[in-house]
């Protein structure tokens, strides 16, 4: 006598979803593997920092003639340096770029948790010319091969997901059309009136917004709470900051997103803008009054420190210490000179940062502690600083030199002995 009915559906139940489950381990054991394809992204340098700078300012949409059409170079490397920036924002990955002619490919290989399948995902995405944006001609992620309509839907969905569609939107309608040359591409694009603020908008959700609102006002009121006084000391503004991003934190909030948005908002601060200048959304809020941020007695310790922080919260730290050497070489060529005391305020700051994230509630906890200047950098004052280029060079044999490595490592050294940042 044959199974009944019921019994003869729950056995097939039972098997379709012991085929699925042989699916998903063999998809899983095809998609995982046990080494990285690509290696960790070398580190950024300072002449890095500089080639985006010059695209940045070469291509500036707020000096753009709306609907005028223009072309960027843009090498393998630019494309790198930015992979590695969101790679270092999102997950722990190495990326890799090839542009040959009509074709790019991009690598990509992500640190997974323990699992029985394999520790990296390795993403291997071919894309093909075409007379307006790049199209996907194969995607493998591991050993499994992904159909190119797949592929593109599934880049409609995260985007959607993340929510930046509407930041996907505006790049095609910016774009007009990307081609692929060895080792370089050219992009043409026309930003329209729009299109800064577009950008500007969409960049923070709705209640990423919100938080950034409730800083920017709290710092508003510390501003005016001595409003015959120019100069203010940075810890004066800070610690009641960060004692905000305690209580939000305390009440359910995420500490992490509250340390960042309570660094974002004092970055600003020190750089004298508010807001708006980043968040057109933002330009009706009130403003803080106009000061000079203090730290150990010097009125450029506070960006240097906040902007390194602000750099390091976003997951960028390699790239905070890059804009930083930047800047001091720069400084030797045609500036004020090398000085490692600004390098200490730099580094200080990137440490500052990545403790904000990685420990973001002790942070606040240690924050809550009386603070002082010392607190948030070392003692500096034997360190050499005002080194024209020669000087330098003299001295330290340059950048990655032996002499300047040993430099570095005390700075390091005398920034893990602070009590915060250790």
């Amino acid at each position: 006598m044959g199974l009944k009915p019921w019994r003869r559906l729950l056995w097939l139940l039972l098997t379709l979803l012991a085929v699925l489950a042989l699916v998903v381990v063999a998809a899983s054991s095809a998609a995982l593997q046990s080494e990285p394809a690509v290696a960790q992204d070398a580190a950024i340098g300072h002449d890095d920092v500089a080639r985006a700078l010059s695209l940045l300012r070469t291509h500036d949409p707020r000096r753009a003639r709306a609907g005028a059409v223009s072309t960027a170079l843009v090498r393998e490397r630019d494309v790198e340096v930015m992979l590695s920036h969101g790679a270092r924002r999102w997950v722990q990955a190495g990326s890799r770029v090839s542009f040959q002619r009509h074709a790019a490919t991009l690598q990509l290989s992500a640190h997974l948790p323990p699992n029985p399948f394999g520790r990296w995902l390795n993403i291997d995405l071919e894309l093909a010319e075409t007379s307006g944006l790049p199209a996907v001609q194969q995607l493998r992620v591991g050993r499994l091969p992904v159909p190119a309509w797949l592929a593109e839907w599934t880049v409609v969905q995260l985007a959607s997901h993340l929510g930046v569609q509407a930041e996907l939107d505006l790049v095609g309608q910016v774009v007009k059309r990307v081609r692929f040359l060895p080792q370089q591409s050219l992009v043409t694009y026309a930003w329209q009136n729009d299109s800064m603020s577009r950008l500007l908008d969409g960049l923070l959700p709705a209640d990423e917004l919100a938080r950034l609102r409730v800083y920017s006002d709290r710092v508003t009121a510390l501003s005016w709470n001595e409003p015959q006084s120019w100069d203010m000391p940075l810890v004066a503004v800070l610690q009641p900051m960060f004692e905000l991003a305690r209580q939000r934190a305390a009440a359910g909030g995420d500490a992490a997103a509250e340390n960042r948005a309570a660094l974002t908002v004092l970055t600003l601060m020190a750089n004298g803008r508010g807001i708006g200048t980043v968040v057109p959304s933002a330009r009706q809020w009130p403003r803080p009054r106009p000061v000079r941020l203090l730290l150990a007695g010097r009125t450029d310790f506070p960006l240097h420190f906040l902007v390194s922080a602000a750099l390091a919260t976003e997951g960028t730290g390699p790239l905070s210490q890059a804009i930083g050497l930047y800047k001091e070489v720069t400084d030797s060529r045609r500036g004020s000179g090398f000085s490692f005391q600004d390098m200490a305020a730099n580094r200080a700051g990137t440490r500052f940062g990545e403790l904000l994230l990685r420990e973001p509630q002790a942070m606040q906890q240690r924050l809550a502690a009386p603070l002082r200047d010392e607190d948030l950098v070392p003692a500096v004052q034997d360190l050499p600083e005002y080194m024209p280029e020669a000087e330098f060079l003299r001295r330290f044999g340059g950048v990655g030199a032996p002499a300047y490595e040993r430099v570095l490592s005390d700075i390091d050294s005398r920034i893990t002995g602070l009590r915060l940042l250790r």
